[in-house]
């Protein structure tokens, strides 16, 4: 009985010292951060615009690295802007991205890997229109202390490509016309909890 006693009380003083490493919380500063997006129109120019974000974050496993990361985002495609009101509505309707069907863009990674210095690259899946791919994107992050408050802040550029026909978006427009290719770039700016 003093065997089992024992090796209980002996079990018990190793779980209550094992203390795992808290994860770490970057909370969006929407105030300075962006998501936009430019596409090739008539081959000639680019058409550019604006997505407002609802949220995001970054929550990694301890603190000497972002690689290993999840990242995790969120856009309101009712706010899309490109500087045209008459073209932002058409862009909401069913021939473009049909917001009232597919209100949110949503990113969730499923990789986040050191490259060289602060370019990482990040891998995860953009569903947007109502169709979800996997998308490889790149990332270049940076931190620093806010001088302001002296807390530490995080700014991260993602920048990538995807095709407006993986997410049957204007199936119906030709490529002369509208490229299939459409740039994307996030510039996001995070506090820490």
């Amino acid at each position: 009985m003093k065997k089992i006693s024992l090796l209980a009380f002996t079990c018990l003083v190793l779980l209550c010292s094992f203390n795992p490493s808290p994860s770490i919380t970057w909370k969006l500063d929407p105030v300075h951060s962006n998501l936009g997006f430019s596409v090739v129109h008539l081959g000639v120019s680019e058409i550019t615009g604006t997505v407002q974000l609802s949220k995001a974050n970054i929550i990694l496993p301890d603190s000497t690295t972002f690689a290993g990361g999840t990242v995790t985002l969120e856009a309101d495609m009712n706010t899309i802007d490109t500087d045209n009101d008459a073209r932002d509505k058409h862009l909401k309707t069913a021939d473009f991205f049909d917001t009232p069907k597919f209100p949110a863009l949503t990113f969730q990674s499923t990789s986040f890997t050191k490259v060289s210095g602060e370019t990482y690259q990040l891998d995860g899946n953009l569903t947007l229109h109502g169709i979800t791919k996997p998308v490889t994107l790149t990332a270049v992050v940076k931190s620093v202390v806010n001088p302001t408050n002296n807390k530490p802040l995080t700014g991260c550029r993602v920048s990538g490509k995807i095709k407006r026909s993986d997410f049957n978006i204007s199936q119906a427009v030709p490529e002369a016309i509208l490229d299939n290719v459409v740039s994307i770039t996030a510039n996001l700016e995070f506090g820490r909890e």
